[in-house]
């Protein structure tokens, strides 16, 4: 009987534990930033990378998290998806607000997580909460969804692949052609620094090989809590100790970040695993 309450000692005070570090963890920001070198950028250039918001806020308004990054002052922001909740009756307020308020300063280029890509596919589940998002920040920030756009400036490429939703099952990786992220966004280039936001970091091998100098993904939540040796406990895949959880990660010249991402959906738990901003700095040409 003493091992018997030992046990459920044990157990409340961890359950007691997790609860009350989430609570205070959710409420912070912090920073990771990365450094890399490429030849093929013109100068040195440094921007914010922002991942799976789901429609949190930090300060009334988000007015911690925009000071938060007005501090890094960054050339640019991407948004590696997943700004909204994706659930029945949401609204994307929070979301709108935030990304209006930040292209008030900076240019913002966001690719699409699964959340808005659920949306957007089931308008009869999820109503309007797709269209307006897009609808009520297409005007100030540049979607790309299946796109690129070109920065002469540091002779860079953002490219936003908008994965199929069969790339978002749970338990297992799908198996992704070779020909799919090109037949899908083209070829990437061969003089230009070719940055893919891709939300899964699941398919860091297939990006590298498509040709992504860097990919930008979140979706992990950096593992919910983050252990000691063992990294991330569980993805949203329902992946026990994800590979790709939250960090710098390289295939050869070919570098993936991962953020650990801002807000959580479902399950609230963040242990040893701040809400994350993530800087990423390149040194170019030398």
């Amino acid at each position: 009987m003493t091992v018997i309450w030992l046990i459920v000692v044990l157990v409340v005070v961890a359950v007691l534990f997790v609860t009350a570090e989430s609570l205070r963890e959710n409420r912070c920001i912090g920073v990771s930033e990365y450094t890399i070198h490429s030849d093929k950028v013109k100068k040195d250039i440094r921007f914010a990378v922002i991942a799976d918001l789901h429609s949190a806020e930090f300060g009334e308004n988000n007015s911690r998290l925009i000071e938060k990054i007005d501090g890094q002052k960054p050339a640019f922001i991407i948004v590696a998806g997943d700004l909204i909740l994706g659930k029945p009756g949401q609204r994307p307020d929070v979301a709108v607000d935030l990304i209006n308020k930040l292209a008030d300063k900076y240019k913002v280029y966001i690719g699409k997580g699964n959340h808005e890509l659920r949306t957007s596919n089931d308008t009869e589940l999820y109503g309007s909460l797709w269209k307006d998002l897009y609808e009520g920040t297409k005007e100030k920030a540049l979607w790309l969804i299946n796109e690129d756009i070109y920065i002469p400036e540091y002779n860079v490429r953002i490219y936003g692949l908008d994965m199929d939703r069969i790339y978002y099952k749970r338990f297992k990786k799908t198996y992704m052609d070779d020909r799919y992220i090109k037949e899908t966004i083209g070829p990437a280039g061969s003089e230009t620094y070719d940055i893919l936001i891709a939300h899964n970091p699941d398919y860091f091998p297939e990006y590298a090989d498509w040709g992504a100098d860097l990919s930008l993904s979140g979706h992990v939540h950096g593992g919910m809590m983050i252990l000691p040796f063992l990294g991330g406990i569980v993805s949203p895949a329902i992946k026990l100790f994800p590979r790709y959880y939250k960090g710098l990660y390289s295939i050869g010249d070919r570098k993936m970040i991962v953020s650990a991402g801002l807000g959580c959906h479902t399950i609230k738990i963040r242990v040893f695993n701040k809400p994350d901003l993530v800087m990423v700095k390149i040194n170019g040409k030398r």
